[in-house]
């Protein structure tokens, strides 16, 4: 395994880059365990699906504008960059009972071992962090602290 680990791809922005981003980061991971014998767990393919479907639908909801997704094996973990063109950093809404919806954020943010969101020249670059394998319980890999957003 020479060179870095990652998958990395361009879309447009519309509805159906969704699909294609999730089957891209889930190819790429199936490929590193098969091709490369990288330890990905189930657990981490699934979460890998869930967290980059919620961040590529978030990019294709609130910028106009190309998407940029990188999927990259960093240790242990699993690292999921979305880049999108609006500057706007995202920010998990306050609990409401009863609010249906717009729960992507909170989400993502409950399953990953790390996220960051920053500013870039232009637009903004979400972190996502996963763990690649479960610990031999079969528990999730604890999460370090420090989830950050950064201006």
């Amino acid at each position: 395994m020479d060179g870095p680990l990652h998958a990395s791809a361009a879309f447009e922005g519309q509805g159906s880059c969704i699909a294609e981003a999730r089957d891209m980061a889930v190819g790429f991971l199936t490929r590193m365990r098969t091709e490369h014998g990288v330890a990905v767990s189930q657990r981490a393919l699934e979460l890998t699906r869930l967290v980059v479907s919620e961040l590529v639908t978030n990019a294709c909801k609130y910028a106009a504008g190309p998407i940029l997704l990188d999927v990259r094996i960093a240790g242990e973990l699993v690292e999921i960059q979305v880049w999108d063109c609006d500057p706007v950093l995202p920010m998990a809404r306050a609990a409401e009972a009863g609010r249906v919806g717009q729960h992507g954020l909170e989400i993502v943010m409950a399953v990953c071992q790390g996220f960051e969101a920053m500013r870039e020249p232009v637009g903004k670059r979400i972190i996502a962090r996963l763990a690649l394998k479960d610990d031999p319980l079969g528990h999730v890999t604890k999460r370090p602290v420090g989830h950050q957003a950064t201006a």
